[in-house]
């Protein structure tokens, strides 16, 4: 039975991607931050294992090592899926400066965190038997195109993308392969947490309050209509199993306008265009 370690997997793509591969025979340990998140992902299926796993705690991030490896008892682990990840909205401008470190505390440096941890179960550790492991980072579109009101967000997977490829290039030596994933909007409960922080938005008396307000309508309705976390949890099952996987997928829901488009057009021109959707233009 293949073996994979899940960040984040309470909700969202952590827990679809935790129920997709522990339905197709993988042993799976969730990492969840409360006993009670545990329960339902025991329930859906007996494949998968529970284990209290906040990134942002070193403690916690040996305690969930030591519980992996003495399951493994001497085998190596074949995937560590690092999806664990925060995203709040504000201009950059205004935003407070613990919520923006907050940002990198968790999506950088508990991915990082985590990796150096769960290295030797991949492979690092050359007493260990089986093959070598994959380490598959979940980025986003915003790790490559960065949309207003999420530069913390932006910041934080543009760091993940370049940690990706730095990685799979270092432990090559070690034959452990790195894997980014750049998931568009996939319908998880980040966009009811959007919903509630426009409704109550702490920029209001700001410049960008209607900006924030159009940005946030646009993304809700996407989210509302974006992939379903299934799609993700099946690319991550094929950047774990593939004999000669991509080194990066991007699984975008129109894929042409909201992806290929933008990233081939002058970022000028990008800037007018979003300018114009969300009302930036510059008053006279």
């Amino acid at each position: 039975m293949k073996t994979v370690v899940i960040t984040g997997a309470s909700t969202g793509i952590g827990r679809a991607a935790a129920e997709h591969l522990a339905g197709q025979g993988w042993s799976v340990f969730a990492g969840v931050r409360k006993h009670s998140d545990g329960e339902p992902l025991k329930q859906a299926n007996s494949n998968i294992t529970p284990i209290i796993l906040d990134v942002a705690k070193p403690d916690q991030v040996k305690a969930a090592v030591q519980t992996v490896s003495k399951a493994l008892d001497g085998k190596t682990l074949d995937g560590l899926v690092n999806n664990a990840g925060i995203a709040n909205m504000g201009p950059l401008a205004l935003q407070p400066m613990d919520e923006f470190e907050q940002h990198f505390e968790v999506n950088v440096f508990g991915l990082m965190r985590t990796t150096q941890a769960f290295l030797p179960l991949l492979g690092m550790d050359e007493a260990r038997s089986g093959k070598k492991g994959r380490i598959v980072n979940i980025t986003s579109v915003g790790g490559r195109l960065s949309a207003p009101f999420l530069g913390a967000y932006a910041a934080t997977k543009h760091a993940v993308e370049a940690i990706t490829d730095a990685l799979r290039r270092e432990l090559l030596i070690y034959g452990i392969d790195a894997i980014a994933i750049g998931p568009g909007s996939v319908k998880t409960p980040i966009w009811d947490k959007a919903e509630d922080m426009n409704k109550n938005q702490p920029y209001a008396n700001s410049v960008w309050a209607k900006p924030i307000e159009q940005f946030a309508d646009v993304m809700l309705k996407g989210g509302k209509e974006g992939l379903e976390p299934k799609v993700i949890g099946e690319t991550i099952e094929t950047a774990l199993s593939d004999d000669s996987p991509k080194a990066r997928y991007a699984p975008v829901p129109n894929k042409l306008t909201n992806w290929t488009i933008p990233k081939l057009l002058p970022k000028r021109m990008v800037d007018k265009a979003m300018a114009k959707r969300y009302g930036l233009e510059k008053k006279d």
